[in-house]
């Protein structure tokens, strides 16, 4: 039979030097600790307000936190905060959702989350991020599935919202073309796109360098000789 071969040579030490660590691992170790920490928090702040048998925040939930936060449940900031979050369906923040927007606030309490949204403004004002925010307020308000457009009520709401503090006398008399019209029920992505290149392209109230024959949605020709007619 062979011999089992021993398994440490005589004189070798019983326990093998710990491999030192250097302060960037200590310090890699740290900031992971603290960020796992960080994440725990915004879990539990997620959960504090989460529908139990949905395991979402759902509109009430929501309600809730503005209140909390101090801020109205209308506030174009909410909006904006569902836009960082990358929310999908109206009124519902996921955990995931959730975790992506506040991690990338760095918030973990209502009051931080509170504190963040001036700079959170500040970042989707930036024109950049305003197109994007824009195009995404138009989707997040598609309800059901395969809809494509939104019925002029919500439209008039939703442009006073996202645009009205931009483009106050544009939106305001938009609204009221789009309220006494007849020819529209409802707007879709490509007249809601028009409305802001109009607001950012054209002198108003003048118009005088609006061309019909640049191709702008036939919405957007109507409301021009509504316009023209109203100041003649």
């Amino acid at each position: 039979m062979m011999r089992r071969s021993a398994s440490k040579k005589a004189g070798q030490p019983n326990s093998t030097n710990p491999i030192p660590y250097s302060p960037s691992d200590l310090f890699r170790t740290a900031s992971s600790k603290a960020s796992s920490k960080e994440m725990e928090r915004i879990d539990n702040l997620f959960y504090s307000y989460a529908n139990r048998s949905s395991g979402m925040i759902d509109p009430e939930g929501i309600e809730t936190l503005c209140f909390n936060m101090e801020v109205d449940h209308t506030d174009v900031r909410i909006l904006m905060l569902a836009w960082k979050m990358k929310a999908e369906k109206q009124g519902y923040f996921t955990l995931e959702e959730w975790r992506r927007g506040l991690k990338a606030l760095r918030a973990d309490t209502v009051s931080k989350l509170r504190k963040a949204l001036p700079e959170l403004e500040k970042e989707v004002r930036r024109p950049s991020n305003f197109v994007d925010f824009y195009s995404y307020s138009f989707r997040y308000c598609l309800t059901e599935e395969k809809q494509k457009s939104i019925d002029i009520e919500s439209i008039c709401q939703l442009l006073d919202i996202v645009l009205g503090s931009q483009f106050r006398a544009q939106v305001d008399y938009f609204i009221e073309y789009l309220k006494i019209q007849s020819d529209y029920k409802v707007i879709n992505m490509d007249q809601w796109m028009g409305v802001f290149r109009f607001c950012n392209e054209i002198s108003f109230p003048d118009l005088s360098n609006y061309n019909p024959d640049l191709a702008w949605p036939l919405i957007l020709d109507n409301f021009v000789e509504w316009m023209q007619a109203k100041q003649s």
